[in-house]
């Protein structure tokens, strides 16, 4: 069951939410819509679910028009970051409520019910659990029960807002691993709305990154992620050191250093920005052939697989690296140190265009 989203707008009052957003979601697959708070994500999914309606635009399923259907006619699944569990009910009549407030003529039998709620318990791995109630389950149990229920009605679609949003760390981490594999075993056509762009990388077979009411870019997490159209991908999507500059033959000039730049078409003088990741700089004792610039180290953070190195540039700027453990014993850094640092790699924005 895929889902199209043409020219969507919607406002609030003075404030527009979304603005002309178009977005294709192919079926069977589970896509992210990623972007801060204020971006226009969850007014986006609840207008694909039909609790809330557009300005203008048009949402289909498969191709049928559904914008004027109600919320029960499109036949969604949405869970909730919250849960919305019935604290009265047990876990198997959670699963099973969507399913006995049916009309007499849809509504299944007693034990096509049972079947249907115990099978999915089992999915979710909480078939031990059916007679508890939702306060006696952890956080992660709950939104595994809230997934069930919204399964349970045989939806067309699933829409997830911020699911693990209310979750720890570690938990949250489990469980989007947990969703990927159901996923992938159920093939329903899913969108899930996150602020958290390792999830949203992590989970989705496509993302879509918002921004001020608008779809900025949209593509697999490889194309996002290497691939950014934009200085606000780029700056959202993970760390990133950002430095100001000119060009001038050929090189972008950063205080009194210059970074050689891949060939592309710009003038000399033009204000450039330049984005570097973390792990895209190495640290060196002496200046090297390529360009470099020249920092002293201010912390060093050694827990965990990477070392995570705080410089300050030359001309007082914070300047963050990530580098081995192996890289980090061969240099024997210590804070004060003088330190050249050389990018491996780099995007720089020169106004509109990106090199």
């Amino acid at each position: 069951m895929s889902i199209e989203v043409r020219n969507v707008t919607k406002q609030f009052g003075e404030f527009t939410a979304l603005r002309d957003v178009s977005l294709t979601v192919p079926a069977g697959e589970l896509v992210a819509l990623l972007g801060p708070s204020g971006s226009g994500k969850t007014t986006l999914l609840r207008i694909i679910a039909g609790l809330e309606t557009a300005d203008s635009g048009a949402i289909l399923f498969h191709g049928e028009d559904t914008t004027d259907q109600k919320l029960r006619d499109r036949k969604v699944g949405f869970v909730f970051q919250h849960y919305a569990l019935f604290r009265h009910m047990t876990v198997f009549e959670n699963v099973a409520f969507g399913l006995r407030v049916r009309p007499r003529r849809d509504r299944p039998g007693k034990q096509e019910i049972r079947d249907r709620v115990m099978k999915l318990l089992n999915l979710v791995q909480l078939q031990s659990l059916a007679h508890r109630y939702p306060s006696e389950l952890s956080g992660g149990q709950r939104q595994r029960v809230a997934l069930a229920r919204a399964l349970a009605v045989e939806p067309r679609v699933l829409l997830l807002d911020e699911p693990f949003g209310a979750l720890d760390a570690k938990v949250r981490k489990e469980l989007r691993r947990w969703l990927r594999r159901l996923h992938d075993e159920i093939h329903i056509t899913s969108v899930f709305v996150t602020h958290d762009q390792e999830e949203a990388l992590e989970v989705a077979d496509r993302v879509a990154v918002m921004n001020e009411g608008r779809v900025e870019q949209e593509g697999t997490p490889e194309e996002v992620y290497h691939s950014p159209r934009t200085p606000f991908i780029l700056n959202f999507l993970g760390n990133v050191n950002l430095f100001h500059g000119r060009m001038e033959n050929g090189r972008a000039y950063i205080g009194n250093s210059s970074l050689e730049l891949p060939a592309a078409a710009f003038q000399d003088n033009q204000t450039a920005t330049v984005f570097i990741r973390p792990h895209l700089l190495d640290i060196h004792h002496q200046p090297t052939e390529s360009g470099n610039f020249p920092a002293h180290v201010a912390h060093i953070n050694a827990a965990g697989p990477l070392v995570r190195v705080e410089l300050v540039s030359e001309w007082g700027d914070p300047v963050e690296v990530e580098i081995s453990q192996d890289r980090y014993r061969f240099l024997a850094l210590k804070e004060n140190d003088k330190v050249f640092v050389t990018p491996k790699e780099m995007k720089v924005f020169v106004e509109d265009y990106v090199i």
